[in-house]
Order: C-alpha cells, then sequence, then structure tokens
C-alpha cells in the first residue's frame, strides 16, 4: 500500500514541476523576445536569439533541441514555426538567412536545417569565403522522418514526405515522397 502511494505521490510531483517549469521557461523566453503560441511549452533547449524565434499555437517540442540564429542581430522574426508543429528530440536548426515550418508539420528526432554553406573555389581558406545563404521553406502537413538534413535553399511542398536519414538538396514537390542521399523522387503520395 505504502508503495502505490510513494510512486503516486513521486508521478504527481513530477509532472507538476514538468508542468511548472514549463510554464516558467515560456514566460522566462517570452521575456527574452521570443514569441510563443498559446499551448505551445517549450522544454530544455538551447536558443542563442531568442527574439529571431517564433512558435505558433499547440506546437510539441521534445527536449535537446538546438535554435542556433548564425548572424548579427535584425528586426523580425527568422525562425518560425506555425500552428500544431512537432518538433522531435535532438533536432538542430542552424540558421542565418531564414526558416519557415508551415502549419501541421512532423519533424522527427535528429532532423537538421541549415540555410547556408561556405564557398570551395579559390585560395583562401574556405572559412573565410562569403558565406552563401538561401532560405528554408517547409510546407504545410510535411513529414521529414529520424535524421533528415535540409540544405540551404529547399522548399519542401505541402504534404511531402522526406524519408528517414535523407540529405535534400533540391526543392520537393507538394504530395511527394522523397528518400536517400542525395534525396530523390520515390513517387506521389496516394491521398485517396
Amino acid at each position: 500500500m505504502i508503495y502505490f502511494f510513494q510512486q503516486g505521490w513521486f508521478v504527481f510531483k513530477r509532472k507538476l514541476n514538468f508542468l511548472f517549469v514549463r510554464i516558467w521557461r515560456n514566460y522566462w523566453y517570452a521575456f527574452l523576445g521570443m514569441k510563443i503560441g498559446k499551448g505551445t511549452y517549450l522544454p530544455k533547449i538551447v536558443v542563442n536569439w531568442p527574439q529571431k524565434i517564433q512558435f505558433g499555437e499547440n506546437c510539441v517540442l521534445e527536449k535537446n533541441i538546438i535554435l542556433k540564429f548564425d548572424d548579427i542581430w535584425s528586426r523580425g522574426y527568422s525562425i518560425v514555426f506555425g500552428n500544431n508543429v512537432f518538433i522531435g528530440q535532438g533536432c538542430e536548426f542552424n540558421i542565418t538567412g531564414g526558416l519557415n515550418v508551415d502549419d501541421n508539420c512532423l519533424i522527427a528526432s535528429g532532423c537538421k536545417f541549415i540555410d547556408h554553406d561556405h564557398g570551395i573555389d579559390g585560395p583562401a581558406l574556405m572559412r573565410l569565403q562569403k558565406l552563401r545563404v538561401e532560405p528554408i521553406f517547409v510546407g504545410k502537413g510535411a513529414w521529414l522522418g529520424v535524421n533528415v538534413v535540409v540544405l540551404r535553399g529547399v522548399s519542401i511542398g505541402a504534404g511531402a514526405v522526406v524519408g528517414a536519414g535523407s540529405v535534400v538538396t533540391k526543392s520537393v514537390g507538394e504530395n511527394e515522397v522523397w528518400a536517400g542521399v542525395p534525396a530523390k523522387f520515390i513517387r506521389k503520395r496516394d491521398l485517396k
């Protein structure tokens, strides 16, 4: 009997602590300039410029997400998530220009979004060459599998599916299924 009471108490205490910490974290990041929609609660994340990030309503975020704005500060949001977006554990968003994820998207654990790269030509060291920056867009209802890497300039169309472990270097059309390294068109989704 005591065992069940103790178990219930610890579960209740953990849930209460979890809710309190998440609400406090939301207030803290909102104070720092992040826009957080109703029903979205932030777990433990890594953020360098909270003022550049916007979350819509009812987003579900798992822990250890990295939101890195990799440029000098300017007005406005550069990393924007719509409503009802799911972001899995350990995702990384390394953004210099912009990222826009539309409503109802599913981003599985370990995905990476990088909207810039360095030049590789000329005698100068690569890290000293000018960055090539192009924004990334993920359309409404898209689904990215585990460990997908999305590179600069890619648009993923509404309802598209990208298979686990893919590296997306080209834009994906609406309701298309892509997979591979580099990702290639597999087929259109059957929406009947």
